[in-house]
């Protein structure tokens, strides 16, 4: 029997029984009657379903870290032992029993009115988790990111111009800075005491970090993986399946320790398979090594998003056009998949044996993604119909390391031409140990056109992809070598 589900909703302490493939979102609205998480989209596009979910931070101080997420695509068995927060726990009651539909508007949501920026309303809710857990999740606060973190919720009617007004007053209002950019370096309890002080979110916060250390949460048991269907982030899992895993027994990977940890030996950083990409975004690592992989993040997908959305998630997936996979095709990643004994190393080039199909034995689990510390420069393209929240129709990535015009080492890859993610081995091989040109680029973007197989589907035709992703690698060619490359040669 599956042990109860402890957490702390709100400011109440809960326990249920209820399967942990029950989605947030239908614990909120059904079992709960907290109808102000709307239900909408139920894929993770609109925000409209946005929630907090706070956790202790890893050196088991009594410190939350609160992120935004989905609860549309979040599983029950997932909160176990953390806060999880909907728009009523950001607005409790005011006054005695007499006065429980009476409740103080927050500087958010008076920043949102004054601005006339709430309409039919069925959005706000989404936005106002989505800025309350960008004051309570970052450090530093900025327009432009508390414009990213509101990037994954719709409104389908007021407008996105009162919503950027309301933001940058609320900026001013909370931290007395401009538009330009503030800062809150205080501790994160000094933070958070300053939120409390303000409105942002009521006292009871204060006394979560506390209440989470006593909880008593067992801890997660990795068991054989024949028993039971693996759930890292769910982002993908929970859309095309979400009824049938109430049927099936579930393992939840985010709170194994050993799957988040990130090391650097033997000329390689090893990642764990549970990271997820937000976290990814902020590793120090790597931003140092490839800022160009952080900047491109935002590509893709929005901040709820890469809040639960991890690599091991997006490489076993095995989406043809799984950005992040394709990115790390091309940063040559080797994966540690581990069984009850040992651990297996093979190439992220040679994981994928067909659509959906996966080189990985019974009872193997991935644990670790590696990337070689190489220096070099890398690039990322994408076109969709949208530039960012959207699937690509095609993508590419490329890693070069190249002296005085001459290719030492490249590896290009690519997402929507092919059954699987596509390693361009032999146009990667075309141009490896030659000095570039226009002329011998071109022999290379004929030898890809050999290695790809993309089909017409609604994201476009074949011809359009053939010709998509040409134009994709000379972008990444014209940014590595500017002054060798003839742009009006390609025009």
């Amino acid at each position: 029997m599956e042990q109860p589900i402890r957490f702390i909703l709100n400011d109440e302490s809960i326990e249920t029984d209820l399967h942990g493939g029950t989605v947030v979102l239908d614990f909120l609205r059904r079992h709960r009657r907290l109808t102000g998480t709307k239900e909408s989209c139920r894929e993770g596009d609109c925000g409209a379903c946005a929630v907090l979910l706070g956790e202790l931070a890893v050196d088991g101080q009594a410190i939350v870290q609160y992120r935004v997420v989905n609860s549309c695509l979040l599983p029950l068995g997932d909160i176990q032992g953390k806060h999880l927060v909907s728009i009523e726990g950001i607005n409790p009651p005011r006054g005695g029993e007499d006065a429980v539909d009476t409740v103080a508007l927050t500087p958010v949501q008076s920043q949102l009115v004054v601005h006339g920026a709430i309409q039919c309303g069925f959005c706000t809710p989404g936005f106002v988790v989505s800025l309350t857990g960008y004051l309570l999740g970052q450090r530093q606060w900025s327009f432009e990111g508390a414009v990213d973190a509101v990037a994954g919720n719709i409104c389908r009617c007021t407008g996105y111009a009162s919503i950027k007004r309301a933001i940058v007053d609320l900026l001013e209002q909370v931290t007395g800075s401009s538009r330009s950019g503030s800062s809150a370096d205080a501790a994160d309890r000094g933070r958070l005491e300053t939120l409390v002080a303000c409105g942002v979110v009521p006292a009871y916060f204060l006394t979560i970090g506390e209440r989470l250390r006593t909880l008593e949460a067992p801890q997660r048991q990795r068991r054989r993986p024949a028993d039971y269907t693996v759930v890292a982030g769910g982002t993908d899992l929970f859309v095309q399946k979400a009824e049938q895993l109430m049927e099936e027994s579930l393992s939840f990977v985010s709170g194994v320790s050993e799957l988040r940890q990130v090391r650097e030996e033997s000329d390689r950083l090893y990642l764990g398979a549970g990271i997820s990409m937000a976290e990814v975004k902020e590793l120090p690592e790597l931003r140092k090594r490839l800022p160009q992989l952080a900047d491109a993040l935002p590509l893709i997908a929005s901040a709820p998003i890469r809040n639960r959305a991890t690599l091991g998630g997006n490489i076993v997936n095995a989406s043809p056009i799984a950005d992040f996979t394709v990115m790390l095709l091309a940063l040559g990643a080797v994966l540690g998949l581990k069984n009850e004994k040992t651990v297996r190393e093979l190439s992220l080039q040679r994981f994928f044996r067909g659509y959906k199909q996966l080189d990985m034995e019974p009872g193997e689990r991935l644990e670790w993604i590696a990337l070689p510390l190489e220096e070099g420069n890398f690039s990322f393209e994408k076109v969709s119909r949208r530039r960012y929240l959207d699937i690509a129709s095609v993508n590419s990535a490329a890693w070069i390391c190249h002296r005085h015009g001459r290719i030492e080492k490249l590896r290009l890859a690519a997402g929507g031409v092919a059954p699987i993610p596509l390693y361009l081995a032999q146009g990667s091989a075309c141009l490896e140990g030659q000095e570039l040109g226009d002329e011998l680029l071109e022999q290379a973007l004929d030898r890809v056109q050999e290695e790809i197989s993309p089909i017409s589907d609604v994201r476009g035709s074949e011809r359009y992809k053939r010709l998509l992703l040409r134009q994709l690698l000379l972008a990444h060619f014209i940014k590595f070598f500017p002054k060798r490359i003839h742009a009006e040669v390609w025009a």
